[in-house]
């Protein structure tokens, strides 16, 4: 089955299986660019997206999610930001899988940057890891196909890694209120002080599966109600409203790793909370 999502601000397409050069094409076309955009000058050394995901390819790597941003300008349309998630072949499909993200732009608002992510086959949520692991910036100068290709195998090695920390998410449980409290710091980072629904709404699960105490499956319900919106609330007027779905590549990649954050900050504190607890009980042992 494939999946397809749209809005004002990116187009999107995701399949179960690797992605075509042809789908590639239809959905993204700004990763097919066969030249810069005008506005770039000489030092600019170009190099199109699909030459290095062909040059990944080869490495074991597969595109299995391009994302394109909309512009106004249709001057740009085939030079604008744009991600793709790709996948190697000896990454094990379990419940969740790792995938690099691998960012471009042929317009100058972006050098090739690659980051870790994790695919969650349940609800399709693809995730991006945040500050703990590598994301490296590659300029459109020199063998810029080698060094993404480089790149992408050190973030690899990174991206099995979180096969860990998800194990330490999902032994983490967290009560009603820390749920609150993770839940309302997303609503601060996506809307600031205008917020259009309540931190329970963005706690609500979509599936049975879901419908779990630990930081991981709370994490994930905040993170698939924030982007892909369609959450019923009201405007700071009154009027009722519902929010929208992410928008564009360089908001999907904001977001997504400031919510990797707040996972981290959660887990931190439940780990300092405990060994508090540890220590006061067990303080007469000491004394």
């Amino acid at each position: 089955m494939i999946r397809f999502a749209s809005s004002s601000k990116q187009s999107s397409f995701r399949s179960q299986s690797a992605l075509s050069n042809e789908q590639i094409a239809y959905h993204a076309p700004s990763v097919m660019a066969s030249e810069a955009h005008e506005s770039r000058g000489e030092r600019y050394s170009f190099i199109p997206t699909i030459q290095v995901i062909d040059g990944l390819r080869a490495e074991g790597f597969q595109p299995y999610e391009i994302r394109q941003t909309k512009v106004r300008d249709a001057g740009k349309r085939e030079h604008t930001k744009h991600m793709v998630r790709m996948r190697h072949v000896s990454s094990i499909v379990a419940d969740e899988v790792p995938e690099i993200i691998l960012l471009n732009s042929h317009d100058g608002s972006s050098s090739y940057q690659i980051m870790s992510g994790v695919f969650r086959f349940v609800c399709s949520n693809g995730l991006i890891a945040g500050d703990m692991f590598n994301n490296i910036r590659v300029r459109h100068t020199g063998n810029v196909v080698g060094d993404v290709i480089e790149g992408a195998t050190r973030v690899l090695e990174d991206a099995k890694q979180i096969g860990s920390r998800i194990g330490d998410y999902k032994a983490i449980t967290l009560d009603r209120e820390e749920q609150i409290a993770f839940a309302t710091s997303a609503l601060q980072v996506r809307w600031g002080n205008d917020q259009p629904v309540l931190a329970s709404r963005l706690l609500q699960a979509s599936r049975w599966q879901d419908q779990k105490d630990d930081l991981w499956t709370v994490y994930n319900r905040v993170q698939e109600n924030m982007m892909k919106g369609g959450v019923p609330g009201r405007s700071s007027t009154g009027r009722r409203t519902t929010t929208r779905a992410v928008g564009g590549v360089s908001e999907n990649v904001k977001l997504n790793k400031a919510l990797w954050t707040l996972a981290d900050t959660m887990a931190a504190l439940k780990l300092d909370k405990a060994t508090d607890q540890f220590i006061a009980a067990h303080e007469h042992a000491y004394l």
